[in-house]
């Protein structure tokens, strides 16, 4: 894979020249650049169930009924979400054959290209235990560690036009710190137990709390911008690297090239679970500086992509089969098939309809808010026949297979369904969904689903328009125009 990578990429990524942030996969259809990853990948694992009492011998919560989902973590989930994004991405990590090891295989080989370094011990696992979606403990096992490097893992660096640095200070960065030297990475994320970024690097983005405890600062980070300010102008001058992002959260991050940072706000705060969003954060700038973009202009679209991740639910989100390979067992189109591997999983299962002619914002925000409600988002659509008879002739604008193809290339839709029928009830009776979302502009009294959903236990719910966003406003807007 790596031999392909031309100097001119690697140039343009240098100075500027690629084209604009973010251009790629989902920007005029320019394959994105490749990324090579050098870090300690880790498994993750949540174990979510419900807890209702407390345990007779102990005032601990009794956890029951719980699901177990597998993901990558570490340097793993950044190569991952690279690859996700659409780069061509290759990570050079510590990995070993103990069963976490063969695990982790399994989740990334169908994504990208895995270069192993040997590992003293097994690789380690976290565990989370999340009651109501909200952690409880977390455990953690495997102390292995990067023995060495490999010869393919240096010829991979020298050749890779772009490299992010994802450390978790577990060996891999101090195995290969002299070959990263010689070319310095676009990103360094950084770990209080590993080594300093080296010198050159573009961009090290270390979160609050590891920026003070890299750089010395006194006290503890309590949200004080001047104390974040003072210590990412440390890192600059004593890393001699050219940028620190500090990320800060919900506030977004604090850039600096050693004086006068500039705050990139968080367009959106939310309050959902901000596990993997430094590795959302640092894959995304990676990605966009390989793309060609500025400094600032990365950090941006990084805060932006971040902000999104915890928005939908962090990396627990990605918990679900939509992290197998999308070449894996049954049709990753199927909606029936992935609302059963959902449930199977003890995940909850979301389902939207409506014709959506005319994709809208107000559309768009209803799917995106849906999609946070669960695990997957199944939406159900009518055919063109069924919108006639809904509309009358005319509708639909858009065919079916139109409507289709725009609805499955959000990403916050994991699969589309369509019915015939004037509702919906037959569809939803096949698909089981625990939650069934329509927009607020209709009654409870016009929802025959909500009595079809409590046969199994499901709920259905109403969710907000935006004011003013409608098929019918579009249209009459548009026939103005023309006149």
């Amino acid at each position: 894979m790596t031999g392909g990578w031309e100097a001119g990429a690697a140039d343009a990524a240098r100075d500027g020249t690629a084209g604009a942030p973010g251009a790629g996969a989902a920007g005029g259809g320019r394959r994105r650049a490749p990324l090579l990853v050098v870090g300690d990948a880790l498994l993750d694992r949540d174990l979510t169930g419900h807890a209702e009492r407390l345990a007779p011998d102990a005032p601990v919560p009794v956890v029951a009924d719980c699901g177990q989902r597998v993901r990558p973590g570490g340097a793993a989930l950044a190569a991952y979400l690279a690859a996700r994004d659409g780069h061509d991405v290759t990570l050079v990590t510590g990995l070993g054959d103990d069963p976490a090891g063969r695990e982790l295989r399994r989740l990334l080989e169908p994504w990208l290209t895995l270069i192993p370094l040997p590992l003293t011990g097994p690789l380690s696992e976290k565990t989370r235990v999340l009651a109501q979606g909200r952690p409880v403990v977390r455990l953690d096992r495997g102390d292995g560690r990067v023995r060495e490097a490999t010869d393919q893992a240096r010829r991979a660096i020298r050749r890779a036009p772009s490299v992010l640095v994802s450390d978790y200070g577990r060996g891999a960065a101090d195995a290969l710190r002299d070959v990263l030297a010689e070319r310095p990475p676009l990103v360094w994320d950084p770990h209080p137990q590993g080594c300093p970024p080296v010198p050159g690097t573009r961009l090290v983005s270390p979160s609050e709390k590891e920026a003070y405890a890299l750089s010395g600062e006194s006290g503890a980070p309590d949200g004080d911008l001047r104390g974040a300010a003072r210590g990412a102008a440390a890192l600059v001058r004593h890393w001699r690297v050219a940028a620190v992002a500090v990320t800060l959260g919900a506030r977004g991050a604090l850039l600096s090239y050693g004086e006068h940072p500039l705050l990139v706000p968080a367009p959106t705060a939310h309050a959902g679970d901000p596990c993997g969003a430094g590795d959302r954060f640092a894959a995304t700038a990676a990605g966009l500086l390989a793309d060609g973009a500025l400094v600032g202009e990365a950090v941006e679209g990084a805060v932006a992509a971040a902000s999104d991740f915890v928005g939908a639910g962090g990396a627990a989100a990605l918990a679900c089969e939509e992290v197998q390979s999308p070449a894996a067992d049954g049709d990753p189109d199927d909606p029936l098939a992935l609302a059963a591997r959902v449930r199977a999983a003890h995940g909850t299962v979301v389902a939207a309809g409506g014709c959506f002619d005319l994709l809208h914002a107000g559309h768009v925000g209803l799917l995106q808010a849906a999609r946070r409600l669960g695990d997957c988002l199944v939406v159900c659509v009518n055919s063109d026949a069924s919108v006639r008879r809904r509309k009358g002739e005319g509708r639909p604008v858009n065919p079916l297979a139109d409507r289709v193809r725009v609805l499955r290339a959000l990403a916050c839709v994991d699969a589309v369904a369509v019915f015939d029928e004037d509702t919906p009830e037959r569809l939803l009776a096949e698909l089981r969904p625990q939650v069934w979302v329509k927009g607020g502009d209709y009654a409870g009294a016009e929802l025959p689903e909500a009595t079809l959903l409590e046969e199994w236990g499901g709920q259905a719910v109403l969710l907000p328009y935006l004011d003013g966003r409608s098929s019918t406003t579009l249209m009459a807007r548009a026939a103005s125009v023309r006149r």
